[in-house]
C-alpha cells in the first residue's frame, strides 16, 4: 500500500527534488518560489503549507513550509525524508541572537540545535542526545556565505518548544536566556533541533537523509532590536540565496 499522500502532503515521490528548502511561513515559500525558481509548479497545498518544486539555475529544487515549533517541522521533515525520498532538507528561518557580538541581519548556521523539548524521548535512549547537522551541507553553505562576503557565525542554536513563557513575557520568555548564552548558545529560534533528529533517525548508507538550519537574526533579545514581520517574509535574501546555491550543489552528486 503507498504511503502517500499523507495526512499532510498531498503529493507524490517524484513531485519533490532532491533538496526541500523550509521556511517555517508559507508566505515565505511562495516568495522564494515566486521570485528565485524557473517554472515553480504547487506541489502541495494541504492545510495552506504550500510546497512548490522548480529550478534554480538549472538545478531540480523544492521549497515547501514547516510551519512554527518542533511538532510541526517534526512532521513535515518525517514525511518528506521516509514516505518521498527527500536527501536533504535546509531550514531557512529567522532566530532571536543570544550573543551580542551577533547583529540583526546576520546569518547563523547551526552546527548544532540544543533544546528544551521532549522530542528526543521517542527514540528511547540511555542519554542525552546532542542533535547536529550535517557537514557537508554546512561546508558548503558556509563556504558559498565567504563567497557572498556575508556576516555570519556558526555554532549552536536552541531549538525553543516555548515562545511566551509562563513567568516573565518575552523577550524572558525563552526559558534562561542567560543561562543558554553563557553556554555559547548564539540564538533561539524552534524547528531545528527536530529537524536533525528526524535526519538522523532516517539517515541509511544506502540513502543519505541530511539536515541543515540556516538563520537570520531577525530580532535581538538582548538589546531588544527587531525586524517587522514583512521584512522576515520578504527581505532575507542573502539566506535564500545561500540555501538555493547549497542545494544547487547537491542536485549534482
Amino acid at each position: 500500500m503507498a504511503l502517500y499522500p499523507t495526512p499532510h502532503i498531498n503529493a507524490k515521490p517524484e513531485d519533490f527534488a532532491r533538496t526541500v528548502l523550509m521556511p517555517g511561513d508559507p508566505l515565505r515559500s511562495k516568495f522564494i518560489a515566486e521570485n528565485f525558481l524557473d517554472n515553480p509548479v504547487l506541489v502541495n497545498n494541504v492545510r495552506g503549507v504550500n510546497g512548490y518544486t522548480g529550478t534554480f539555475e538549472g538545478a531540480r529544487v523544492t521549497v515547501m513550509a514547516s510551519g512554527m515549533g518542533i511538532p510541526s517541522i517534526g512532521i513535515y521533515s518525517y514525511e518528506l525524508f521516509n514516505f518521498f525520498g527527500v536527501e536533504n532538507i535546509i531550514r531557512i528561518g529567522s532566530a532571536g541572537a543570544l550573543d551580542l557580538g551577533i547583529h540583526i541581519r546576520d546569518i547563523v548556521f547551526g552546527m548544532g540545535a540544543c533544546t528544551n523539548s521532549n522530542y528526543a524521548d521517542q527514540f528511547h535512549l540511555a542519554g542525552t542526545f546532542a542533535p547536529i547537522c550535517n557537514y557537508d551541507l554546512l561546508r558548503t553553505a558556509v563556504g558559498i556565505a565567504d563567497e557572498m562576503k556575508l556576516n555570519y557565525h556558526v555554532g549552536n542554536l536552541l531549538s525553543s518548544d516555548p515562545f511566551y513563557g509562563d513567568d516573565k513575557g518575552l523577550p524572558e520568555a525563552l526559558n534562561g536566556n542567560a543561562n543558554w548564552a553563557k553556554m555559547g548558545v548564539m540564538a533561539v529560534e524552534m524547528e531545528a533541533a527536530g529537524l536533525y533528529m528526524n535526519a538522523a533517525r532516517a539517515n541509511k548508507p544506502d540513502a543519505p537523509r541530511r539536515a541543515l538550519a540556516l538563520c537570520t537574526i531577525s530580532d535581538h533579545i538582548i538589546t531588544g532590536e527587531a525586524t517587522t514581520a514583512e521584512e522576515r517574509q520578504n527581505t532575507f535574501t542573502d539566506m535564500m540565496k545561500i540555501a538555493l546555491r547549497t542545494a544547487k550543489e547537491f542536485d549534482h552528486e
